[in-house]
């Protein structure tokens, strides 16, 4: 019997795995066969990336309808990360393909970078470090610089890494509160949080705003010209979620005109960035979305998404972590193996 295929598809332009897939191809063991694939546009995915049996989806690579037609034995397309915008779901339910992600792996990593991003702004760091680096001495943007226990530290969206920045940042000292309208009620008595309901009281409300909700229609351009101006003028804003969360252009005239004190992303709209101007915004910090980041999550990503192909390739339900399984056929799932 011909053994199935999984294709590891990586984003051509700026690549990140691994081409011998050394962690994917322990995890799958010898149920199938294993093999890494380069792709962007379109036209990129040809011959026998299109035969896969199963697909690990790095990073920016794109899954839209056009390849999901062409596609003729895949079983599951599995994201290698928390987010799936890179993947048309509509398309994949269509065509009756379960999408996976790896929801779980990198909790911890990008909390920490919500906050090591959140304590540069809070606390000036990088304006100092420049100064010091050309011989000053002296602290800079003192206006800028607060008390933590005197700011308020809010969190857009408190799934496993919002809450995780939310507790965080309680523990350093914050005034921690957080927006999410789809929490259920007690959820911030539970962790000692507040909970505010308007959003636009909740940008107002805020010195530190911490964007970790996932992209979504509702989500996309959640921040822009009008929502920054109601925010405070010393405030900051950080996204470690995804980049279209936040209308660039909006958050980059705002920095440039003062509106507000500073921004810290991890994650960019059309990342990266475009041009030497764009680089140049005042009082803004990036990182290049690596807030996932660590050698222990990175290998657990890489064997969790490999697991997750490996079960539904020997017709086990795979149903946790199936972003679109209440749309699919009733009963799909467990005719997985007979596809």
């Amino acid at each position: 019997m011909k053994k199935p295929l999984v294709a590891v598809v990586d984003w051509k332009p700026e690549p990140r795995g691994d081409k011998k897939c050394k962690v994917e191809r322990e995890a799958i063991g010898d149920i199938a066969h294993v093999k890494y694939f380069l792709c962007d546009k379109e036209e990129d995915w040809k011959g026998q990336v299109l035969k896969a049996d199963a697909i690990l989806l790095w990073h920016n690579a794109r899954i839209t309808q056009g390849v999901i037609h062409k596609l003729e034995n895949c079983q599951c397309i599995v994201r290698n990360g928390t987010g799936f915008d890179t993947v048309d779901i509509p398309a994949a339910t269509c065509s009756d393909i379960p999408v996976y992600n790896v929801p779980d792996y990198g909790t911890e990593e990008v909390a920490d970078q919500s906050i090591a991003l959140a304590l540069a702004l809070c606390r000036q760091i990088i304006p100092n470090h420049e100064h010091c680096k050309n011989l000053g001495w002296d602290v800079q943007n003192k206006n800028k610089i607060k008390r933590f226990s005197e700011m308020h530290f809010g969190v857009v969206g408190l799934g496993r890494i919002g809450t995780s920045v939310a507790l965080k940042a309680k523990a350093l000292g914050f005034k921690v509160n957080f927006y999410d309208p789809y929490i259920s009620d007690g959820v911030d008595k539970s962790l000692g949080l507040t909970r505010v309901k308007n959003f636009n009281d909740f940008l107002s409300y805020n010195d530190v705003i911490s964007i970790n909700c996932p992209l979504t229609d509702e989500t996309h351009h959640m921040i822009t010209y009008k929502e920054i101006n109601r925010m405070r003028t010393n405030a900051f804003i950080i996204n470690t979620a995804r980049g279209p969360i936040i209308k660039k252009n909006d958050l980059f005239g705002s920095l440039r005109k003062g509106k507000i004190a500073g921004a810290a992303l991890d994650v960019i709209e059309g990342e990266p960035l475009q041009t030497k101007e764009e680089g140049e915004t005042p009082n803004l910090i990036v990182t290049p979305h690596c807030g996932f980041y660590s050698i222990e999550s990175f290998w657990e990503m890489k064997h969790k998404a490999a697991m997750t192909a490996r079960e539904v390739l020997v017709g086990k339900r795979v149903e946790n972590n199936c972003i679109n399984h209440k749309l699919l056929p009733r009963n799909f799932l467990d005719r997985a193996k007979d596809k």
